[in-house]
């Protein structure tokens, strides 16, 4: 079987695609990239640690992978189920509630990691 790179190409291409439907569209989405992109300002600026990186960056995949899928799960309950059933409402639920916990675990490693730098930065 021979490799098609334009296959490979083209796919990047529709999982971008994907992606830049949801930005601007999605509030929560939005409100993560701005979080993001103060996580990411302010590691910067304290100077935290390549391991700590390494754990932020895992953090912001996690939490933006979660609420693509939660997107994605909620767009498809739509299409399926167009009328209002409590099992589509408890699918949407569960699938922002998985963002939640995400999001919070997120929340949680981002006050380890920064506390001690934040301390360190107005007790001196």
């Amino acid at each position: 079987m021979k490799y098609d790179f334009r296959k490979q190409l083209r796919s990047f291409g529709y999982a971008w695609k994907g992606i830049c439907c949801c930005i601007g569209k999605e509030q929560n989405l939005s409100f993560h990239l701005i979080a993001t992109a103060v996580v990411v300002i302010a590691g910067f600026a304290l100077g935290i640690t390549r391991t700590e990186w390494t754990v932020i960056l895992l953090c912001i995949g996690v939490v933006i992978a979660a609420e693509l899928f939660n997107t994605a799960i909620e767009k498809l309950v739509d299409l399926v189920s167009p009328e209002r059933h409590p099992i589509a409402g408890q699918v949407k639920d569960i699938a922002a509630g998985a963002v939640l916990v995400c999001a919070a675990a997120a929340a949680i490693i981002g006050l380890v990691i920064f506390i001690p730098y934040l301390t360190r930065f107005f007790l001196q």
